[in-house]
């Protein structure tokens, strides 16, 4: 069951970008950072980590889960470090993502300058 409801929230999420895309005038960097700010509002106000307990996956992959990653982080920073978790708090609990992101963005971009190197030797 939890697999349909995974699915159903985050094409929930997908459908309000798509809708939001077409129907206003906002661009895509806009929107994005619109749902990493609502992760963190509604889980500062106890809304989305229920709602993380019910989807799994549907509402910690896209962007909105980041907001939460960001906002749980900061709050079990603040319990144990003080104020001063707020400023690191955030970024040790998305530190693996975002350095898989970076990883995996210079993997790719080593993989496809090979490639376009080969492609540019071919050509001449």
């Amino acid at each position: 069951m939890q697999y349909i409801w995974s699915f159903i929230v985050g094409g929930l999420f997908c459908t309000i970008a798509q809708i939001l895309i077409d129907k206003t005038k906002l661009t895509p960097a806009r929107i994005l950072v619109t749902y990493v700010t609502a992760g963190v509002f509604l889980t500062a106000i106890g809304i989305y980590e229920p709602l993380v307990n019910l989807a799994g996956a549907g509402a910690t992959v896209p962007l909105t889960g980041f907001g939460y990653s960001l906002a749980k982080g900061i709050e079990e920073a603040v319990a144990s470090d003080s104020w001063l978790g707020a400023f690191s708090g955030g970024l040790t609990a998305c530190s693996a993502g975002i350095a898989a992101a970076i990883f995996f963005g210079l993997i790719m971009s080593l993989i496809k300058n090979s490639i376009n190197g080969t492609q540019d030797n071919i050509k001449h």
